[in-house]
């Protein structure tokens, strides 16, 4: 019998139980995770940024949960000998009818607390990135980059080295609410539990489902981002972090240029729906995934919404001279030739029946349960303060 078992071996499962572990050091803490590592899905597939907390609404979960995990995170780095560069990034208006968005937005990034921040004229942006393109831009010097699967490695270890225990190659498959204990069930095992908490990233819709008999009212949309990687001998387009402004309307934040951790630049990504739930590639389809996707009355209202936009990002994932266009409104020097095919990630978006795809980070409890149903991006720059927040509800039951 264990007192809490935590399902993901994702950054925000490893927060928690992290946090956990350092606030009651007595309590019983199993991980589960059904790859045979840590960071194998949406962690380990990200772009590698230290959020800085620019784009959240003031006193969001997003907003707050940002700022205090980005400062527990570098805390953690430096303590872990984590390697990460706090390098800055230029936020860029490519038209005037997009610089009321961009005034917005340096505004929220002052009401979050954001020092440092600055405008740039067009030649201020130039001395930062001598390619780029663009009418106005902000600075941000917070933001970073990092390898958020290093990060979860030593979450890991430093959780292990307290006594906790992950369980690799373990997927849940039956998990039984009672009244005093619950029965989770995986291919291999079976665990009784005082508290669940559910950190399964793409399918914690599906856990969450399990610990409750009403319906939770959202479902996880996969959305893949794709991604190109600039050719070595044109790296030096890009000194740092590029960003466009974000559309209001879209919940994602268009292409971008990021420079990694470990070297070499990445170009995207786009958003564009998966056909399953950990689809990477255009060609992973999952017949009842898909269909549960389609016929989710939520998801039927996004597209309807949506459907100009999604059209375009479809369009960009199958031309790569669509993509260049899009690179080029940053950076016009960017050729198609200059873009190699890199990786892609899925993004977990809950969507609600109405249509409403959830902006801030969801957590839903049952008297046997904590579930985390919405973690997206800044999820890993947050992923402590995200843990210490649910660590807090857990301990609360004890």
């Amino acid at each position: 019998m264990t007192d809490v078992t935590i399902i993901g071996g994702g950054i925000v499962g490893l927060a928690t139980a992290l946090q956990l572990k350092q606030q009651r050091p007595g309590l019983s803490v199993i991980v589960l995770e059904k790859e045979n590592r840590v960071a194998a899905h949406q962690t380990g597939h990200n772009s590698g940024v230290i959020h800085s907390g620019l784009y959240y609404k003031p006193g969001s979960l997003k907003a707050t949960n940002c700022i205090s995990g980005y400062h527990m995170l570098l805390e953690f780095c430096e303590r872990e000998n984590v390697p990460y560069e706090l390098c800055g990034k230029i936020v860029v208006a490519t038209k005037a009818e997009q610089v009321p968005q961009l005034n917005t937005l340096f505004e929220r990034g002052q009401q979050n607390g954001l020092g440092g921040l600055r405008r740039l004229s067009v030649g201020e942006m130039r001395e930062i990135e001598p390619h780029v393109a663009g009418v106005d831009g902000i600075f941000v010097p917070q933001t970073g980059i990092i390898d958020y699967t290093q990060v979860c490695e030593a979450y890991a270890r430093v959780f292990q080295r307290l006594g906790g225990e992950i369980h690799y190659g373990e997927k849940v498959e039956q998990l039984t609410p009672g009244n005093s204990l619950s029965v989770v069930v995986t291919n291999k095992t079976r665990y009784e539990t005082k508290l669940v908490v559910n950190c399964a990233g793409l399918y914690s819709d599906k856990i969450a489902q399990l610990t409750q008999r009403e319906p939770i009212g959202l479902q996880i949309v996969p959305f893949r981002g794709e991604y190109y990687k600039i050719r070595p001998e044109k790296h030096h387009l890009v000194k740092n972090l590029i960003y466009p402004v974000p559309d209001p309307n879209f919940p994602f934040l268009g292409v971008h240029f990021t420079r990694m951790i470990h070297g070499g630049v990445e170009a995207g990504p786009n958003a564009v729906l998966a056909f399953q739930r950990e689809g990477y590639r255009k060609s992973d389809i999952n017949l009842r995934e898909l269909f549960e996707t389609l016929a989710w009355p939520g998801f039927q209202k996004v597209a309807m919404k949506y459907w100009e936009t999604g059209l375009g990002e479809m369009y960009r994932s199958f031309s790569k001279s669509a993509f260049t266009k899009a690179l080029q409104e940053l950076i016009p020097a960017v050729q198609e030739d200059d873009l190699i095919e890199g990786g892609a990630g899925v993004r977990a978006q809950a969507c609600d029946r109405t249509g409403g795809l959830l902006d801030d980070f969801s957590i839903i409890e049952t008297d046997r349960a904590v579930n985390v149903c919405n973690a997206p991006s800044p999820a890993a720059t947050s992923s402590l303060s995200i843990g210490k927040t649910v660590s807090e509800k857990v301990l609360s039951r004890f």
